[in-house]
């Protein structure tokens, strides 16, 4: 039989790894399985109203935790008790997000800031809570979830796109920063991955009655869901991969990954009007409004 002791010595040796956003159907919560399969001691964190799709993660020896990244009070109790409990954090992954569709002329302002807040404020704010116990010990990964469209936005997604955006600014200059304290900065561009983000995106439409843009609803749906149609690529297998790169002696500074991620690749670097060609196209956006 093991000794406690021991016990504590094999857990010691595991990595810690902390995630957010992990409500059951999105990629977080695959994140979580993944890091798990590594052997890594996971602590999924969410919301307090998701808190009870999380339940089935401890099947796995998931540990779950409330975590609402639009709240300094939560970010910084949340960071305390893991470090408290596990001595440290050894690898962040900043996934909470959410989607935001619609055309910017139009859009609430406050669902904009709702973005902001949670895709860009919300990773920043979790940085600066892990980042004095990862210099301490001269060691850490932080991930950060950016996406192919902060490099090429779409119409009817500005919001969320740049709010992608700004995290890939973000990271890039915290890679550089965090680096004298033997902190590594990975960002993460995935492309069309399946999750319920589509389906919410979809769901929130029904709040807009668009008065410029009603002759678009049709287009701005699609682009709603555009992430999950067609061939777009599998969580799991997603964030298997991510998890691999991460766990890795020199982990990346960047991992791009997932379905259309070669398209957008080429659009960021194209000439502008080849852009706007295309996605006037793909959405309709010749169309004559009379």
């Amino acid at each position: 039989m093991m000794h406690r002791n021991e016990q504590n010595t094999i857990m010691s040796d595991r990595k810690v790894v902390l995630v957010t956003g992990c409500a059951k159907g999105g990629i977080g919560y695959e994140y979580c399985k993944a890091f798990a399969l590594q052997n890594c001691h996971v602590i999924a964190s969410d919301i307090p109203q998701r808190m009870d799709d999380l339940a089935e993660l401890h099947e796995d020896q998931i540990e779950t935790l409330e975590l609402d990244v639009l709240s300094d009070e939560s970010v910084s109790s949340a960071v305390k008790r893991v470090i408290s409990n596990h001595g440290r954090i050894d690898v962040l992954i900043n996934n909470a997000g959410i989607g935001s569709t619609g055309p910017l002329a139009e859009l609430s302002l406050n669902e904009i800031k709702r973005a902001y807040e949670i895709n860009t404020l919300g990773q920043l704010r979790m940085v600066q809570q892990v980042v004095p116990s990862m210099a301490s010990r001269k060691s850490g990964v932080i991930v950060n979830l950016g996406s192919v469209v902060g490099k090429a936005p779409t119409p009817w997604a500005g919001s969320y796109c740049s709010t992608k955006a700004a995290v890939h600014a973000i990271s890039h200059t915290l890679r550089l920063e965090l680096k004298p304290f033997g902190i590594n900065v990975v960002l993460v561009i995935p492309g069309a991955i399946r999750s319920n983000l589509g389906s919410h995106n979809a769901g929130q439409l029904s709040n807009y009655n668009w008065e410029l843009y009603k002759d678009f609803s049709k287009e701005i749906a699609e682009r709603a869901r555009a992430s999950q149609v067609g061939k777009s690529t599998d969580a799991t297998l997603f964030a298997r991969h991510i998890a691999k790169k991460v766990l890795s002696p020199k982990p990346p500074k960047q991992i791009v990954f997932g379905h259309m991620t070669s398209l957008f690749a080429f659009l960021s670097v194209t000439p502008l009007w080849v852009r706007d060609l295309f996605f006037t196209k793909r959405f309709n956006l010749d169309k004559k409004i009379v």
